[in-house]
């Protein structure tokens, strides 16, 4: 009886085999781009796929985000420094048919135009700008490859500068840069306090010449704060009453004139 079955075992193999070869399972993150003859026929998935072996293939695409570091790459900038940058891209396919039928390799493709754009724009910009305008850069970046990648059906989510490595003599310059720039706002801010302070003196000044008791007070003031201090030395206040009539009997009158030489007298 085994015997009678060994005919029919070789064409059962073979059906199993076109059967598996035939019976395609995508998951819901992909798709498959299927051709008939060499002729593209459509897009099919996510589930259970039929296939004819030999007349038709399919192509698998993953519709999920992709995570492509792009290399180092050297840029000199407008103001002619050299600065070593890398970047991360994420990007996803949203159109399968044109992303096998365009484009030899999206993954390849993207990270070539990645690199040239990056040297591209950042280029055009200074030092100073590749260090501060990190958000600007990386949103222009995105914009100029999401453009040219949208013929591949390629959609470029985002795009970000992760480091921009400089040499040791480069740092050191941006260093002594920022250690000047310290000194000259500490030097501003000490000129600005100067100025203030000269201002209030001369504003206290005003009210005490307008005001005699103000001078009392400060006087007073200055009595209690040396008294407060451990010094040796000993205070002998005076009124200001004293100091005022003293001073007054010292300033020159410009109204009187001082007794002159006595004039001979002439005898006729």
């Amino acid at each position: 009886m085994i015997g009678d079955l060994i005919p029919y075992l070789a064409p059962t193999v073979v059906l199993l085999l076109i059967l598996g070869s035939a019976i395609k399972i995508l998951p819901e993150y992909e798709r498959g781009v299927v051709f008939f003859l060499g002729r593209f026929q459509g897009v099919k998935g996510p589930g259970l796929i039929i296939v004819i072996p030999g007349i038709q293939q399919i192509v698998r695409v993953d519709l999920r985000v992709i995570t492509l570091d792009v290399p180092s790459q050297d840029v000199i900038s407008r103001d002619n420094v050299t600065v070593r940058v890398n970047a991360v891209l994420y990007f996803r396919v949203v159109d399968p048919e044109r992303a096998i039928i365009r484009v030899e390799d999206y993954n390849s493709a993207t990270s070539q135009l990645a690199q040239t754009t990056l040297r591209s724009v950042l280029g055009k910009h200074d030092l100073d700008e590749m260090l501060s305008e990190r958000d600007k850069l990386n949103s222009d970046i995105q914009e100029i490859i999401d453009a040219q990648t949208e013929e591949w059906g390629i959609k470029v989510a985002n795009v970000e500068i992760k480091h921009v490595d400089l040499n040791e003599s480069m740092i050191r310059a941006i260093a002594r840069q920022a250690e000047a720039e310290r000194e000259r706002r500490a030097k501003v801010i000490h000129a600005e306090g100067e100025l203030q302070a000269s201002k209030k003196l001369v504003e206290a000044a005003d009210v005490m010449a307008a005001n005699s008791g103000s001078m009392q007070l400060r006087y007073l003031q200055t009595l209690a704060d040396m008294s407060n201090t451990n010094s040796s030395t000993i205070v002998f206040p005076l009124p200001m009453e004293l100091m005022t009539t003293f001073l007054k009997e010292n300033k020159p009158n410009k109204g009187a004139s001082g007794p002159g030489p006595e004039t001979p007298e002439t005898e006729t």
